[in-house]
């Protein structure tokens, strides 16, 4: 009996000891960074590299420079297409110039002429006829010529007269039409053009370069990638019977473990995890029934953590 108790009282002492709960163990939680992907939009090959990894680059700056020879040939093809839709449409404004109207008014001072001459031979040979002296086959082949310089005259009339007040207005905007098409393709290629030059869209620190010069570069291919500078945040796991000592917008302070410096944050997220794949923490304190919650806290200071490597160990002690 006495054996007996004693191994009782051992167990329980020991069963005590090994499930008393750590209250005052900070939790373990690590730096993390959004990441984001630079890709191109056109295909190219890879002329030059401007930035190596491990650069921190800001916003604008020229990552990489493409090859893209097709753009050239397309810009002369645009190019062309611009001036001949530029004459063509000023052309349609502007009507003839002072060389065709020329031409125009003395091709009509010659047919005024051979018409004031068929006029007064239809006039004497009209005489002629009805006193039967000449047959009539004569005075016809005169008023036929007659007829022919008068709609000569009346077209060459009518010409100067479209030369003079331009085209039709739907001629116009036919070539004004062409113009636009071709001033809107030459701008598509201008701004393909500029797509040779792979830009960062925002701060970030270049960690993984997929492609080599002389590469060929498909379009929407990631060509880098990297953590965005102004996006830092701390991350750690709690079990649902710590929820009550965190609130959303409370401050905390961060324990840097690398630099060995407290960093002021606020918490901005508190949600449930369905997984165990996030767990923050390497030492795990809580009932298996317990539910797992993750907390994200933000620098109030982001000069505070510009320097900061991602997926490094932090603490925070609630």
């Amino acid at each position: 009996m006495k054996r007996t108790g004693f191994i009782i009282l051992a167990a329980t002492l020991l069963t005590a000891c090994g499930g008393e709960k750590k209250t005052d163990a900070a939790l373990q939680g690590k730096t993390e960074q959004e990441e984001i992907s630079v890709t191109g939009k056109i295909p190219g090959r890879i002329n030059r590299i401007l930035v190596k990894e491990g650069d921190q680059v800001k916003k604008g700056d020229t990552l990489a420079v493409l090859d893209i020879p097709e753009v050239d040939a397309k810009r002369a093809q645009a190019s062309g297409a611009v001036e001949s839709a530029s004459a063509q449409y000023q052309m349609s404004v502007t009507g003839a110039t002072r060389n065709q109207l020329a031409q125009l008014n003395a091709k009509k001072a010659a047919l005024q002429e051979q018409y004031a001459y068929a006029q007064k031979s239809v006039s004497r040979l009209g005489s002629m006829v009805r006193d039967s002296l000449i047959p009539q086959q004569t005075y016809d082949e005169a008023y036929a010529k007659f007829q022919g310089a008068k709609a000569q005259l009346a077209a060459v009339n009518a010409e100067i007269a479209d030369v003079e007040h331009g085209v039709r207005m739907e001629q116009q905007q036919m070539a004004l039409g062409q113009k636009n098409q071709a001033l809107g393709a030459l701008q598509e290629v201008s701004t393909a053009e500029n797509e040779r030059y792979v830009i960062a869209p925002a701060d970030m620190t270049v960690t993984t370069i997929t492609l080599k010069p002389g590469e060929l570069a498909p379009p929407g291919y990631t060509l880098f990638k990297g953590p965005m500078a102004a996006t830092t945040y701390f991350r750690f796991t709690i079990p649902e019977g710590d929820l009550a000592k965190v609130k959303k917008g409370m401050q905390v302070n961060v324990f840097l473990v690398y630099e060995n410096r407290n960093i002021p944050a606020r918490i901005t997220e508190v949600k449930q995890l369905p997984a165990y794949a996030n767990i923050a923490t390497a030492y795990p304190d809580y009932e298996l029934q317990q539910s797992l919650f993750e907390i994200h806290a933000t620098p109030v200071n982001p000069d505070d953590v510009k320097d900061v490597f991602p997926n490094t160990t932090v603490t925070l002690k609630l």
